[in-house]
């Protein structure tokens, strides 16, 4: 038992240090795109305390090429709310949860580069298991981007397993769509959850795939359009195709329900929200 729980403790740190290590790579190569476009901004980050246990740290950037980009970790710990247990695998006898994940969102100034989000985790209840995805919104459809953003999940999740990308991305296009309008919310990615492979250092080499995939592909989708001009009109189509985004962030996201429900920082969980957005 002792062994276990040391094993347990290890993985944590870990999966915690990963996200962190991830976010700094992230934010110095979004930063170092800002600069190629004659930008000076960098990431503000702000540090903050959970209540019940634990914290993060949101990093937030303004500038020319993203209107705003949030790539925020946290490492929390506690009890779920009596109504919240029974959704969470291994809560049903014990409430007690330990969480780790990295977060990002990507609204970019442009209606010609695609937004994006990336989000990966840990959690342990009772049991153990990593979970995340990565998904493309681009403003106008957009089938290189899309297709080289693929490529490079499916890469990554042929590493893992020779049917992960095909299940993995029917769970995203499944879960990314918005039933009150009966449409997706982009051009799709991967998503998976309550990942329990059977060797949980396997499973973590996949969480790092994915991470790196998506930071080296959207990277690539954003410096080859970035420098493209664009319309009012289209500026104006980019702030509707973000009401859509905000609809589903605020009435089906489970990241935005769990944050919420577990007593996470408010602006941290709502970093997701567009800094503008237009509804017809």
């Amino acid at each position: 038992m002792i062994a276990t729980m040391a094993e347990t403790n290890d993985r944590r740190d870990a999966a915690a240090q990963w996200f962190v290590a991830l976010r700094d790579r992230i934010c110095g190569e979004f930063e170092a795109i800002e600069a190629e476009a004659g930008s000076t901004a960098r990431f503000v980050r702000n540090d903050w305390e959970r209540p019940d246990g634990g914290g993060g740290t949101t990093a937030i950037m303004k500038g020319r090429v993203f209107e705003k980009v949030g790539v925020n970790v946290s490492v929390v710990h506690g009890e779920f709310a009596p109504e919240f247990r029974g959704e969470i695998p291994g809560t049903a006898e014990d409430p007690r949860f330990w969480a780790a994940g990295v977060s990002l969102v990507s609204h970019p100034c442009s209606p010609l580069v695609p937004a994006a989000h990336m989000n990966t985790r840990h959690i342990v209840t009772g049991k153990a298991w990593f979970g995340g995805g990565a998904d493309l919104t681009p403003i106008y459809p957009d089938e290189p981007a899309a297709g080289d953003f693929h490529a490079a999940l499916k890469a990554a999740c042929d590493g893992y397993a020779p049917d992960a990308y095909a299940q993995y991305k029917k769970w995203c296009d499944d879960y990314f769509f918005l039933p009150h309008r009966g449409e997706p919310r982009g051009a799709g990615g991967i998503f998976f959850d309550y990942l329990e492979g059977g060797d949980i250092d396997r499973d973590f080499a996949f969480v790092r795939a994915v991470g790196e995939a998506f930071l080296a592909a959207y990277a690539l989708i954003v410096r080859a359009r970035m420098g493209q001009s664009w319309t009012d009109e289209q500026r104006r189509h980019q702030l509707v195709r973000r009401g859509r985004y905000a609809e589903f962030n605020l009435l089906y996201d489970r990241g935005t329900r769990f944050g919420l429900k577990t007593g996470g920082n408010v602006e941290a969980i709502l970093m997701s929200l567009p800094p503008e957005a237009a509804w017809p």
